[in-house]
């Protein structure tokens, strides 16, 4: 089972799908066997460009043929949910870019469906499996630096004023929040493995209605704290801080993970470099396929249960702003 040959499938050949399909290419027993889109020429372009034999306009006939055993759904954030339900029902895995959802509501239901179908499904976060955050949460388990009593980490770029960009389409999901913002939020999660008992925030609402930048203080049980911040119409320094009662971590840009470095008073910095040639989609790639091989119907890196629960912090974020979706 450990070498079982596992046959990915993939909606939505966007950029992020493309840097996906290109890690993949780079792990033993995946197979890339099908792309889907709702446009034809962009589904054969990208079956072409990858080496794919199979190329679908119809997403529901791409579910039911092409014999995929996981899909990898890299649409745009408000399909997430319907694309999900439609693999899942089918008896599919499903590997879900983030955010998993729109809201914590339709997070639920494709939780619910995945449960009572027994089917795999997993938040493509893909940062957390990267080795630098690897080897950040080790630190942290084996004592490095004391009790972890706070972070920091922010998550920012400047797209300019483009109000036709879907980054600024209240329609398409767009905003810092569930496009940059997930990101920090979903990294104080792993690191304090709970939700914060208080929120307080604000947030820039631009011309378009979304969410152009925002800043956020987390407060836990225990008096730990974390500060966050995201934007997409801001460059921001892109890294994180976690500071416990005997040291600290520093992730530079830690949102693509190339290294962390360890500071504890009195001793050198210890610092953890990642050599790796491609951008890091594969370690996720490799979790959901570890995941399937051992028959488990979900992550203990990245659990069904902690995505719902970041999306409800997210809901909680946007309620302060008087921003739905």
């Amino acid at each position: 089972m450990t070498t079982q040959t596992i046959k990915w499938g993939i909606m939505g050949p966007g950029g992020i799908a493309r840097a996906f399909a290109s890690d993949l290419k780079t792990v033993d027993g995946a197979e890339l066997v099908a792309v889907a889109s709702k446009s034809k020429e962009r589904a054969e372009a990208f079956a072409s460009e990858f080496g794919i034999p199979q190329a679908y306009d119809d997403y529901e006939t791409f579910v039911r043929e092409a014999g995929a055993d996981i899909v990898y759904i890299g649409t745009l954030h408000p399909s997430h949910k319907e694309l999900m339900l439609l693999c899942l029902k089918a008896g599919v895995a499903v590997l879900c870019e983030k955010p998993f959802a729109m809201n914590a509501g339709e997070a639920e239901e494709v939780a619910s469906v995945a449960k009572a179908n027994g089917t795999f499904v997993m938040e493509a976060m893909w940062t957390r499996f990267l080795p630098p955050i690897a080897q950040t949460r080790a630190w942290i388990a084996e004592g490095r630096i004391g009790e972890t009593k706070a972070l920091t980490a922010n998550f920012g770029f400047d797209i300019g004023w483009r109000p036709e960009s879907r980054l600024l389409d209240k329609k398409l999901g767009g905003g810092a929040l569930l496009d940059a913002g997930v990101y920090p939020v979903s990294f104080a999660s792993m690191i304090f493995g709970a939700q914060p008992e208080r929120i307080h925030s604000s947030a820039y609402i631009g011309e378009t209605g979304v969410d152009e930048r925002f800043a956020a203080l987390f407060e836990y049980d225990g008096g730990r704290t974390a500060q966050l911040s995201g934007g997409v119409r801001l460059n921001m320094s892109n890294e994180a801080y976690v500071y416990g009662s005997a040291g600290y971590i520093h992730l530079p840009n830690f949102l693509f993970g190339r290294s962390a470095t360890l500071h504890v008073p009195q001793a050198e910095p210890v610092r953890f470099e990642d050599d790796r040639a491609e951008q890091g989609y594969r370690f996720e790639a490799m979790e959901a396929m570890r995941c399937l091989r051992e028959g488990r119907v979900e992550s203990a890196i990245m659990p069904l249960g902690e995505t719902v629960d970041i999306l409800r912090t997210m809901d909680r974020l946007r309620e302060q702003w008087g921003l739905e979706y």
